[in-house]
């Protein structure tokens, strides 16, 4: 008998037997697009830092959507950015501000063919760039933001959300939001919980994107990045406040949080590729270091195998019209 006698390239030959034999596919209905709009803009408005991605306006975010559902496109991400913003963020409860009403009008667009996700969080609407208000000493004041986040909830699920993203990493912010939204006969309404959402270098082009006022760090209320089993530990709390799908935030630097989540998750698991992580490959790409395609699908199928189900890209319809 010859050696070797096992020989797994038997199973690599050609790309039928690879396909077949694939243990992780990647798929339109896997992706959800983040999306901006910008309050007053009449065209797309080119961010630097994120090439191909715009601040929308109403119209082309309208398009934009069209154009993602007719791709598969899981879902739809939103993020408004505003005209005014205050020490409170009252532009992001408004149920006439930029957000509540580009959730109108994707509604109203694509109904329900596809999932129309809000970012539920302050710091687009805010002048001092935090997730939430701040106290006398200039600190995030984790309760009273609960209380806006409350009333975000509900003008985001009556201008027509299916699902809210509280991404600010409040404690205590899915129970409230969960309870906001029954009183308000939101029932239905679903909530997407930024389980562990890390402090991290890979946020910055979003700054711009949503023209953040953020002067310091949020490390006082996103995780450290060196922790894991506090990443559980938020997955507990979550899941017993009523959270209807978790999601982990970096997604490529964080795929053993990304593994461990999956792993003792009762519900579906997301993960955001950010701005940052779209900006690398970009720029490598731009520079002929890396090959751009494979890049992307490798990155995309990487998140996958580590355990999302869901993934939150920049690159979603693109890559969803050619799988």
């Amino acid at each position: 008998m010859g050696f070797p006698v096992q020989r797994p390239r038997r199973l690599r030959t050609t790309a039928a037997m690879r396909r077949l034999v694939a243990e992780t596919d990647l798929r339109p209905r896997h992706l959800v697009l983040p999306l901006f709009v910008k309050e007053g803009a009449t065209e797309p408005v080119p961010i630097a830092s994120m090439p191909g991605v715009v601040q929308h306006s109403r119209e082309s975010l309208r398009k934009a959507a069209v154009e993602a559902v007719a791709a598969g496109v899981g879902g739809l991400m939103v993020f408004g950015v505003p005209e005014r913003k205050d020490a409170t963020g009252s532009a992001g409860v408004d149920p006439d501000g930029v957000l509540n009403t580009a959730l109108r009008d994707l509604r109203a667009e694509v109904g329900d063919d596809t999932v129309i996700m809000a970012d539920t969080c302050l710091d687009e609407f805010t002048d001092h760039g935090h997730c939430g208000v701040l106290d006398e000493r200039g600190r995030v004041d984790n309760d009273a933001t609960l209380a806006v986040y409350a009333d975000m909830a509900v003008a985001q699920a009556e201008a027509g959300a299916h699902l809210l993203g509280p991404s600010g990493m409040m404690d205590g912010q899915v129970g409230v939001i969960r309870q906001a939204l029954d009183a308000a006969g939101h029932t239905d309404t679903g909530i997407l919980a930024y389980t562990a959402k890390y402090t991290s270098a890979f946020y910055g082009p979003f700054r711009e994107a949503v023209e953040s006022s953020l002067q310091g760090d949020r490390k006082t209320y996103q995780q450290d990045g060196a922790n894991v089993r506090e990443a559980l530990r938020e997955l507990a709390l979550d899941l017993d406040e009523g959270a209807d799908l978790v999601m982990v935030k970096p997604a490529m630097a964080y795929l053993d949080v990304l593994r461990a989540v999956a792993e003792a998750s009762d519900v579906p698991v997301a993960a955001y590729q950010v701005s940052g992580e779209y900006a690398m490959v970009e720029a490598a790409a731009a520079n002929g270091w890396i090959e751009r395609d494979r890049a992307i699908r490798e990155t995309l199928t990487g998140i996958r195998r580590a355990g999302a189900e869901i993934v939150l890209t920049y690159w979603a319809t693109e890559v969803a019209r050619t799988l």
